[in-house]
């Protein structure tokens, strides 16, 4: 292991750390940050993302930027579904807007395996965009990281 590249927690997780490994994803997501969050990815991380394979941490700060210009005020919520040593599972709801205000709430499951440094080498995600009003939102925060006080998804009713 590689000090100066650790991402703790590290592997093999607890249910405590993989929440908490959920939460560190969550946070930097929500920064929209794509240098920052690939950060969190190894060199050659693989991804599946809907209907596109990305490889490496270039084309993952790629797509993040892609993403990000095309959901606007992004709000995302994670939470931990399932862990095994190095894997953990999230589910997660994100909203968002187009360039037209069309509001929606996107649905999805993430797979995720790290390495020993705790870097996410492997992440399998499945997503459904539902269209919602804006009086439907629920994620109303000021951008940027989730309050504590703020309720997750099951507290959601999502």
């Amino acid at each position: 292991m590689s000090a100066t590249n650790a991402r703790p927690p590290l592997p093999p997780f607890t249910r405590d750390t993989a929440i908490q490994k959920a939460r560190l994803a969550e946070d930097a997501w929500n920064s929209r940050d794509p240098a920052r969050v690939a950060l969190a990815y190894t060199v050659d991380s693989a991804w599946r993302n809907r209907a596109e394979f990305i490889t490496g941490r270039d084309l993952i700060v790629q797509f993040l930027t892609r993403k990000w210009a095309k959901e606007i005020e992004y709000r995302l919520i994670k939470e931990l579904w399932a862990f095994d040593g190095a894997r953990i599972a999230v589910r997660f709801a994100y909203e968002w807007h187009d360039d037209s205000t069309n509001w929606f709430r996107s649905y999805g499951n993430e797979n995720w395996e790290f390495d020993a440094d705790g870097l996410m080498q492997r992440r399998l995600a499945s997503i459904n965009d539902l269209p919602i009003t804006e009086a439907e939102r629920l994620f109303r925060w000021p951008l940027g990281r989730r309050p504590d006080d703020h309720a997750g998804l099951s507290e959601l009713g999502l």
